[in-house]
């Protein structure tokens, strides 16, 4: 359950840090019978970092009933 914690933790920081996700698809332009065109369109994923943070909380709430269970 420690290891758990500290997981959600480190989850937590690297969304606290890292707001967006950027990525590419093919996006089909052109299809003439054989001729076909297509082109990589960029997509953007983004969150606050509310969620972040959130998310660190939860760790340590999850850290914390481990270690009130050991104890």
């Amino acid at each position: 359950m420690k290891t758990t914690g500290i997981i959600i933790i480190i989850i937590g920081i690297v969304l606290t840090i890292f707001t967006t996700f950027k990525f590419f698809t093919k996006e089909k332009v052109v299809d003439i019978g054989n001729l076909e065109i297509t082109r990589d369109k960029p997509n953007t994923f983004s969150w606050s970092p509310v969620l972040g943070v959130l998310t660190i909380g939860l760790g340590a709430v999850v850290l914390w009933q481990a270690s009130k269970k050991t104890n």
